[in-house]
Parts: C-alpha cells; sequence; structure tokens
C-alpha cells in the first residue's frame, strides 16, 4: 500500500451498511455490511484507523454502484476494480488474482485453488489464510473459496458462514443439499 492517505465511505447496501477505503492508487480495503453504519465504521476504522471520511474518485464510485447492485442481486464482476493491498507475500497475490477469477454463482475449494497455483495439497491451508486475511472481501471474492466436500468452511467477516451461505444464496450457490423430488413411499 502506498503511503498515501486514505479516505473511506460507508454507504448502505440491500444487504446492509458496507464500508470502502481506498487511496490514489485503488482499493485497499472494503468492510462487509453490517446493520449500522457506526459499526460497519468501526470495524473499518479498525484496520486503517488513520483513514478520513472522502468523497469518491470515479472508479470508486462505480464500485460502490456495484456493491449496490451486487447486494441488490444482480450479477456483477469486481474483477476489473483497481486495488492497492500493498506488500503481499507473492504466493498470496497469486491467490488473491485467481480468486479474483472465480465468477458470480460459481465455487471452488481451498484445496482446488492450491492446485490450480501448482501447488501441492498442504497448500490448501495457505490459501485458508489468504482468504481470512483478505482486505477486500466480495472485491476479492474469498466467500466463493470453500473447504473440502463443498462445505462453507469458515468466514472471518460479520456474520461468520451465515453471512458467506448468504451471499453464496444471492448468487444461486446451493449449499445444502436439494430437496427430494420424490416423495418417499416410506418402504
Amino acid at each position: 500500500m502506498s503511503d498515501a492517505r486514505q479516505y473511506y465511505l460507508i454507504f448502505e447496501t440491500a444487504g446492509g451498511f458496507c464500508g470502502i477505503a481506498w487511496n490514489d492508487i485503488g482499493v485497499t480495503r472494503f468492510q462487509l455490511p453490517t446493520k449500522e453504519a457506526g459499526s460497519t465504521e468501526r470495524l473499518l476504522l479498525r484496520r486503517i484507523p488513520d483513514a478520513r471520511p472522502g468523497t469518491p474518485p470515479p472508479e470508486v464510485t462505480d464500485a460502490v454502484v456495484a456493491v449496490k447492485r451486487y447486494f441488490a442481486g444482480e450479477e456483477i464482476d469486481f474483477s476489473g476494480v483497481k486495488l492497492d493491498l500493498g506488500e503481499l507475500d507473492s504466493f498470496f497475490e497469486r491467490i488473491y488474482a485467481a480468486a479474483r477469477q472465480i465468477g458470480w454463482g460459481h465455487t471452488t475449494t481451498y484445496g482446488a485453488l492450491a492446485k490450480q497455483l501448482g501447488a501441492g495439497p498442504e497448500a490448501a491451508r495457505d490459501v485458508g489464510q489468504a482468504m481470512a486475511r483478505n482486505p477486500v472481501a466480495l472485491i476479492i471474492p474469498c466467500h466463493r473459496v470453500l473447504a473440502a466436500g463443498g462445505k462453507i468452511g469458515g468466514f472471518s467477516a460479520p456474520g461468520g458462514s451465515t453471512a458467506k451461505a448468504r451471499m453464496l444464496e444471492l448468487e444461486g450457490v446451493q449449499l445444502a443439499p436439494p430437496k427430494p423430488v420424490q416423495q418417499s413411499l416410506g418402504f
């Protein structure tokens, strides 16, 4: 992340109040929704205490509009949002780049993402750590990365795995087994 001053905006969506922070290079943080603007602001400022409220530049305004459309149920691709995540471990950079390519309504697992990057199964834990530390959840769609066997796995955002499941359901991803079409005769 550059040494440039960071600014932020708290805004309301159909999913609750979100927060976005940026500098002159790109988006530096994104806070998934909470029920109250004050809660979202506190969570965001916990990670970027020197940020100031600001008027977003056009690219950030576009991202805010896209987030609002996302939580209204519209298919959105955030892969073009310019980010400034600062100095990252090169493997984390590769993990985030791969995760950004997971499209709306699609999921993968920690292990599959590690394998896609040419790493062994032991790297699945690294993928999990990268997702847990994701500073721009949703923009880097960590909610689309599941545990082994397609299980929901953890989610460090407000609401935990319930929030993750809600976001996936919004995208049409069904995690629970489908309801039986045919009734059992009870034999």
